[in-house]
């Protein structure tokens, strides 16, 4: 498949805002539950909150140049029965109105408690507000990934994996901004923010190493003989029918070739995962804020590079008919 750049930013931008969302809510319970008796700042969370928000609304944006149409996106909604993308254009939005909320509750510091637990822990209105936006940050992964996920036809897409690694990716590189973000802040709950960036970094390489062994020992449903119906085993395409340029070649092949794959994917296995978790490693141990920063963005650029891997591995049916030139 053809790889679409606002597509690719789209997915990796608003992963990276969804994971510091939920690294937000989980360092507020992580110092809720007694964790840590340094309290953080309202500011902390606010401001934490419009960095997310700027990476959510970022990828919003990016999504639009994919559109012939883009005044017609609010019809994308329409379809939330059956259609996965429509659920994902509704989840988008809603994850980050409660963003905005949150991070404008602490803003204000305005905790009204809403509930006191047999052990005297309060629920906030902050806290609840977090809890209800972590839901649906997962549920937005869930529609995300399932977009693809569900497309049967092609295989190296169709598995839980795809919804997985949509969510751990995202969730890593959440937790490795919020690192960054709270040495920067000097918040106390740095450390914490660490460990969950460096789990779920080694979590997220062991997700996509078990998609590389899942897609290749694929054993693909079509065949050319299938796809023309005489199964005469010594069949061989020799032409497309055409030497001209069409829709089916731009979309649905990528445009390099075929080295270029495991090149590529050595490449953001490096990068996306291994560079990150020596960079964190080595920042952990010194205190560097700058190597946490580093992580992020040696870590950011890896998943560009994987989320083009991603779309350009995936081997649509229509191309048994497009293989050759004569």
């Amino acid at each position: 498949m053809r790889p679409a750049f606002s597509v690719i930013f789209l997915t990796t931008l608003i992963g990276v805002g969804q994971g510091l969302f939920l690294a937000l809510v989980a360092g507020q319970f992580y110092w809720v539950i007694g964790a840590t008796d340094i309290p953080e700042a309202q500011d902390f969370y606010a401001i934490g909150s419009l960095l997310a928000l700027v990476f959510m609304g970022g990828g919003l944006i990016s999504s639009f140049f994919h559109l012939a149409h883009p005044e017609r996106a609010w019809r994308a909604a329409t379809q939330w029965r059956t259609s996965w993308l429509s659920r994902e254009v509704i989840a988008l939005p809603a994850v980050m109105g409660l963003l905005v909320l949150y991070g404008g509750l602490h803003w204000l510091d305005w905790r009204p408690v809403l509930m006191t637990f047999g052990n005297m822990k309060n629920l906030d209105l902050t806290m609840a507000t977090g809890y209800l936006g972590a839901a649906l940050v997962v549920a937005l992964f869930i529609c995300t990934g399932m977009i693809y996920a569900c497309m049967k036809f092609i295989q190296e897409w169709a598995s839980p994996l795809t919804v997985l690694n949509f969510a751990l990716m995202g969730s890593s590189s959440g937790f490795v901004m919020a690192t960054a973000y709270a040495g920067f802040m000097e918040s106390p709950l740095e450390d914490f923010f660490a460990g969950g960036a460096m789990f779920l970094t080694i979590a997220a390489l062991v997700g996509r190493i078990a998609s590389i062994v899942r897609n290749k020992n694929i054993k693909y449903l079509s065949s050319l003989q299938s796809a023309v119906g005489l199964h005469h085993r010594n069949l061989r395409q020799l032409t497309r029918g055409f030497t001209a340029s069409s829709f089916n070649l731009k979309e649905f092949f990528h445009p390099g070739s075929p080295a270029l794959l495991p090149i590529l994917t050595m490449a953001y296995m490096v990068s996306a995962f291994v560079l990150p978790i020596a960079l964190m490693a080595f920042a952990w141990g010194t205190g560097s804020i700058s190597a946490f920063a580093l992580a992020f963005a040696v870590q950011y650029a890896g998943l560009l590079v994987e989320r083009w891997v991603f779309f350009a591995e995936a081997s649509h049916p229509q191309n048994l008919y497009y293989q050759k030139v004569a």
